[in-house]
């Protein structure tokens, strides 16, 4: 029998059924996560709002709550990281990084302000805009940040008083079970609900009579999917989708001086970021001398089981990815492409494939057209920054980019041009709790992190007091 339990109305609770969890560094199940049944997602949906009453009735009790939730983040970094590497293939290092990270935005959110405002004050009439809880919250996260893009979400939705239940990937549950199983500690029974489960259980939880919101990160496809379950019930939804962000380098850039950069940005979590670098745009007189010294980072990269010491890249999560990824190459390199480094799987158990430069390669290849979301980054030769601008752009997505030159001022101007919701400078990938982040296009519908992203876990109310 599986250890790991579901959290329903503060209770810990097995499933009827289990589902094995791999270890992508293996291939292998590793352990079993419960398989959520219909009428347990039913007991969860009605703890939440059961919940709703008190919880949203005492502001300070939700902060201290959140608070000493971000300790409980601290106190267990390792211990928690420990089961996300194993889940998710990230190095130990990185793993606890993440679950101190949800600490920090859990502090964050706990101590930021939802001011009441105040439209009119006169002979006639008081005037307040007040922000009140929509309720119960649907949360559906994906596998690559599974325990902090959960947090990105509890956190604002529960500051503002609602409730939630929350489903993690079936492939990384092992971590969001274990932050239920600790948020019991600090939370009134049925204010967070933890259930698992595949992909029927996201469908019940969309189109589910309880919840007023939901709030999903994933896939493009998912997302619509999400939106079109939520359209007849008039769900209220937040949707962080997929992204193919450019970086558009200027004629003035060092290639030496920024490739650890761009290759850092591009790489981190393995690619497995849906704001990672995914192409590079280089004028053609710099376009060798940025190929080889990315190629240069990537053949030094250290790649590896996660609970390795040292390594700095573990395998690609899931087999779909992997083998999504190596289609992705392999077409690249059937079309002209050049391996200036990597280009294929490593040898042996596990989900590993090669830290991957693309050279010689164009718009119209799919691995710059799509989102590849791995460890293999295209590298695009241009002439003309408007024409260089124009195919960043020419794309569904618009999640973010940035712009790279020895003149802050110039890139600025051509980072306004990027569609996207965040356009950096001379940086990628530079994420807080007090920035905005969303996406622009089919990258997705509003926004999450900073006193945005808690706006959008309520609904404006006004409060109209007459003085005549």
């Amino acid at each position: 029998m599986s250890d790991y339990t579901m959290t329903i109305g503060g209770r810990a609770v097995a499933a009827p059924r289990t589902f094995g969890v791999i270890n992508p560094a293996t291939g292998e199940v590793a352990e079993q996560a419960p398989d959520c049944s219909r009428e347990q997602l039913d007991e969860a949906m009605a703890a939440a709002r059961d919940a709703l009453p008190g919880w949203r009735s005492d502001e300070d009790a939700r902060r201290k709550a959140l608070h000493a939730a971000a300790d409980l983040m601290f106190a267990r970094s390792e211990e928690i990281g420990r089961v996300l590497t194993l889940e998710q293939g990230k190095p130990l290092q990185d793993a606890t990084m993440e679950v101190v990270g949800a600490g920090v935005w859990l502090k964050y959110f706990a101590d930021l302000e939802m001011p009441r405002e105040v439209i009119q004050d006169d002979d006639t009439a008081r005037v307040e805009v007040v922000r009140r809880p929509i309720g119960v919250v649907a949360a559906i996260t994906p596998w690559n940040y599974p325990l902090l893009l959960g947090v990105w979400k509890l956190a604002p939705a529960l500051l503002a008083g609602n409730t939630m239940v929350l489903k993690p990937s079936p492939y990384t549950p092992l971590s969001s079970l274990r932050l239920g199983e600790a948020l019991r500690e600090v939370l009134p029974p049925g204010v967070l609900n933890v259930v698992s489960g595949g992909d029927d259980l996201g469908a019940w939880m969309t189109g589910h009579e309880i919840p007023r919101k939901i709030s999903f990160t994933g896939s493009v496809a998912t997302g619509k999917r999400v939106a079109a379950s939520a359209a007849p019930d008039l769900k209220r939804v937040t949707l962080e989708l997929g992204g193919n962000d450019p970086a558009i380098l200027l004629d003035d850039v060092d290639p030496e001086a920024i490739a650890g950069k761009l290759f850092g940005a591009a790489f981190q979590n393995n690619g497995q970021v849906c704001s990672a670098i995914k192409r590079v745009y280089v004028p053609e007189a710099l376009y060798g001398d940025v190929v080889d010294a990315l190629a240069a980072k990537a053949a030094s990269a250290k790649v590896g089981d996660g609970m390795t010491e040292g390594v700095q890249y573990g395998p690609v999560n899931n087999r779909p990815q992997f083998e999504r990824v190596g289609e992705l190459v392999a077409d690249a390199l059937a079309g002209g492409a050049r391996a200036a480094a990597g280009g294929r799987p490593i040898d042996g158990p596990g989900y590993f494939f090669e830290p991957t430069i693309l050279a010689d390669v164009a718009d119209g290849a799919r691995i710059v057209d799509e989102e590849q979301f791995g460890p293999a980054l295209p590298v695009v030769a241009y002439r003309d920054l408007d024409e260089a601008v124009a195919r960043a752009n020419g794309t569904h997505f618009g999640l973010s980019g940035s712009v790279w030159s020895a003149d802050a001022d110039r890139a600025s101007e051509v980072a306004g041009r990027l569609e996207c919701g965040t356009a950096w400078v001379n940086t990628h990938l530079a994420l807080a709790p007090h920035q905005p982040f969303g996406g622009f296009k089919w990258s997705g519908v509003g926004v999450e992190n900073g006193p945005w992203g808690l706006y959008g876990f309520t609904e404006l109310q006004v409060i109209h007091r007459s003085k005549l």
